[in-house]
């Protein structure tokens, strides 16, 4: 029977505080970091998702394999139910202090720039330097786990694209392409129209619009959108950030026309819920109750086997199309790409024992592993060579994304202008502001952090 560790922390309403965790087969431990065996045990913590995380279901089975070949260690699960703007504050709390701080953390490679220069996490050069694999991994996602000072701070795990998926039912019910694939923005608008006409009961188009929603609002709606534009958020070699340009206005107003407008997109107690992810993604899109939704190529995990919305066949239910830009820009099609990579906190007590575990986690068999289950894209150049990998649904497309890719600014500043970022989305998206005024109230946010000699 597989053994099943966790640790499991409370967040207090109205303020980040930590709580006691005990794991949930009341394991006793003596010195920190040490189980009664004598054995070291590595607490792993990452953000939790509850009954459908494919991070949970990938580690359990990476327990049970590593704790059989390793008598030393006993790894302890320890999953962080909480928003993701909260989850990034919790572990910026808890990695402050020798007590508190986890072996291993999943850090978000937009996350990790900023922990680094606070600091947080140990530096990896002489690991990574010494490590015969690291030579596998795709050159430019390391690059999402440097910080500023070029020195590689986290292991990368998983990466990812995004485009518009796409119910099939819905759309062979609007007289819709199975087989769709928009080339601008306009299309877009068509196409949800038609569903709307149709007289179908399914939402016409979703993308998050929600502060609650975090990251996913500011990268996955609003910078998928802007970089679609031609324009960038941030002028790395300038250190220069954009407040002016017509590409944020004609963002909000896509927003704009979708949700007030033309009246296409979800309700806002759909849009606003911090369950918006999992209600779109996991029920009403398998299920032809939207007909598309601007979102990750990760999604795909909820529909495989084991997955928390399985389909038998998932190709015959849903499409998956690349999202357009709206003309000014140079590529075509656009996708913001991410990932999430393995950090050891500078704080945390076994730093030896932690870069063993995280070498087992980082193999080929085991990075193509949690591809396939989580529907992600691999970070390494051998892994994509995996059969079980390549059979995986939407994998051409999701790949073929990259080759639009662009990344978030590197930069210390960018998560208080990610913040910026979700307020004027969702002040546009509930019509308490137009586009015009939200550009203008992001402006003035982006000076207020940066100043305005850091600005154009």
């Amino acid at each position: 029977m597989l053994k099943k560790k966790y640790v499991y922390c409370s967040l207090l309403v109205g303020s980040i505080l930590l709580a006691a965790c005990g794991s949930d087969n009341d394991t006793e431990t003596g010195d920190q970091g040490t189980s009664d065996s004598g054995k070291t045990e590595i607490e792993i913590a990452w953000r939790g998702t509850g009954e459908g995380d494919n991070v949970r279901r990938y580690l359990e089975k990476f327990q049970e394999e590593f704790e059989a070949e390793n008598d030393d260690i006993d790894i302890v699960l320890a999953p962080v139910t909480a928003s993701e703007g909260d989850y990034f504050s919790r572990m910026a709390l808890t990695m402050q202090s020798s007590e508190t701080a986890p072996d291993i953390v999943s850090e978000d490679t937009f996350m990790l720039s900023s922990d680094a220069n606070a600091g947080y996490l140990k530096n990896l050069d002489d690991h990574v330097a010494e490590w015969e694999e690291w030579d596998n991994f795709i050159e430019n996602i390391k690059e999402g786990t440097t910080g500023e000072d070029g020195s590689t701070y986290g292991i990368p795990t998983t990466t990812d694209s995004r485009g518009i998926w796409y119910s099939k039912e819905v759309f062979e019910e609007a007289g819709l392409p199975e087989d769709w694939q928009p080339t601008s923005w306009d299309d877009i608008y068509d196409a949800a129209e038609q569903i709307a006409d149709s007289g179908s009961e399914a939402i016409p188009f979703s993308m998050n619009v929600a502060k609650v929603n975090g990251e996913a609002t500011s990268m996955q709606t609003f910078e998928m959108l802007l970089y679609g534009t031609g324009e960038t958020l941030y002028d790395s070699e300038t250190q220069v950030w954009n407040v002016n340009g017509q590409g944020l206005v004609d963002s909000l107003t896509f927003i704009d026309e979708i949700m007030n407008q033309r009246n296409l997109g979800p309700s806002l107690s759909i849009a606003l819920n911090s369950n918006y992810g999992s209600t779109l993604m996991q029920d009403l899109l398998p299920n032809a109750g939207v007909g598309m939704v601007l979102d990750g190529s990760w999604n795909i995990g909820n529909y495989l086997e084991g997955g928390v919305a399985e389909l038998d066949d998932p190709e015959s239910v849903l499409g998956f199309a690349l999202f357009p830009g709206n003309g000014a820009s140079d590529d075509e099609f656009i996708t913001m790409a991410g990932g999430w990579s393995w950090a050891i906190p500078e704080n945390s007590q076994n730093h030896e024992e932690s870069w063993r575990v995280i070498q087992a986690m980082s193999t080929m068999e085991s990075q193509a592993r949690r591809a396939v289950l989580e529907g992600t894209l691999t970070v390494r150049n051998d892994s994509a060579e995996d059969e079980a990998y390549l059979e995986r649904p939407m994998i051409e497309t999701a790949t073929e994304a990259l080759e639009y890719s662009h990344f978030r600014p590197k930069s210390d500043l960018y998560p208080n202008i990610s913040i910026a970022i979700q307020d004027a989305v969702e002040s546009v998206a509930t019509g308490s502001a137009t586009p015009e005024e939200a550009a203008e109230n992001y402006r003035n946010a982006v000076i207020s952090n940066v100043g305005e000699e850091n600005t154009n």
